[in-house]
């Protein structure tokens, strides 16, 4: 299903009315955004916030079209496809730019098929374990699961995901044989996990950390660098041991691969302006995205690393895309 939504930006309502005619400085007409999932999760939320404030930046309105399938890939292969004159762009989470690893069949490369134009906003990782586990923090949790490691499962949301390629990380850190389990999304492992069915989760603090702070869950530890404000009772991966132990979900803009350098600086540079305004910030820190502000080259040279370092994560876990 394609779902569209309208932000109105300074030029006025008017815009829309008017006939889309490519004259004089980008941007001079409405932009559209294509947030490859179904309304109402993390990514089309933060997208959302994103293009209103970005929308006043350009002084453009800016439309906000959802066309989910197959992982994300119909929406990004839109884009893909799309005129690379900077009017119809993509925002899209860290998953994204795996593609070609966690996907059975991608059409394309996220890497030279689009151009990197912002980092949007990053989202930290809480680890969560089933009330149910023994022991009361991180050190007497992990110390109890060490003695019969094969009774406790690991849940995952969605392959190659921040949450997924985190987990990997933390139990090759750890060594700990525990078994993962793959869901189809968020909402099934969670519910997974306060059943009991499995007894760890790790995925961005937006949905992980209601669960800890209601107390259906156990909060281990945050993968940011500091305490969150939201849950400041549950510590970092630092302070439990784990340096540098800092994954996170993120979040971007990019747009096809041909789009004019001109174009792209302006769209990046309108970014940097969002990420620095206060309403923006204050909305994004209140929901738990820390704002971030790389443009395209800082952007690119930290894709190509993630890229490297996950799918070897994934490659050495014997992962295969379904």
């Amino acid at each position: 299903m394609i779902r569209r939504r309208t932000f109105v930006g300074t030029a006025g309502a008017s815009l829309l009315a008017a006939p889309a005619i490519a004259q004089g400085p980008f941007p001079n007409k409405p932009l559209k955004v294509i947030v490859p999932y179904p309304p109402g999760g993390g990514t089309d939320g933060l997208g959302r916030i994103t293009c209103q404030f970005l929308s006043e930046k350009l002084g453009q309105p800016i439309v906000v079209q959802n066309i989910g399938g197959a992982s994300g890939s119909v929406g990004s292969e839109t884009v893909r496809r799309a005129d690379p004159d900077g009017y119809t762009v993509l925002f899209n989470a860290s998953l994204f730019v795996l593609g070609k690893t966690v996907l059975p069949s991608c059409p394309y490369d996220p890497q030279t098929d689009f151009r990197a134009i912002a980092q949007a906003g990053e989202a930290p990782l809480v680890m969560v374990c089933n009330n149910n586990v023994p022991g009361t923090d991180y050190a007497s949790t992990i110390a109890a699961v060490a003695k019969d490691p094969k009774k406790y499962f690991f849940a995952l949301s969605s392959g190659g995901s921040a949450g997924h390629v985190a987990t990997l990380a933390f139990l090759k850190r750890v060594g700990l044989p525990l078994d993962t389990i793959l869901y189809k999304g968020t909402a099934p492992a969670s519910n997974d996990l306060m059943a009991g069915n499995v007894q760890f989760f790790m995925d961005p603090w937006t949905t992980t950390l209601p669960m800890a702070t209601s107390g259906r869950a156990r909060g281990l530890f945050v993968t940011s660098k500091e305490r969150t404000q939201l849950a400041p009772n549950i510590p970092t991966s630092a302070e439990v041991g784990l340096k540098d132990f800092n994954i996170s979900s993120w979040y971007g803009l990019w747009a096809p691969k041909d789009t004019p350098d001109p174009i792209v600086d302006k769209l990046a540079s309108a970014m940097a302006e969002v990420s620095r305004d206060k309403g923006f910030i204050e909305k994004t820190t209140s929901l738990g995205i820390v704002p971030t502000a790389r443009g395209p080259k800082d952007f690119e040279a930290f894709i190509k690393t993630e890229v490297e370092v996950n799918t070897a994560l994934l490659k050495d876990a014997g992962f295969k895309p379904e």
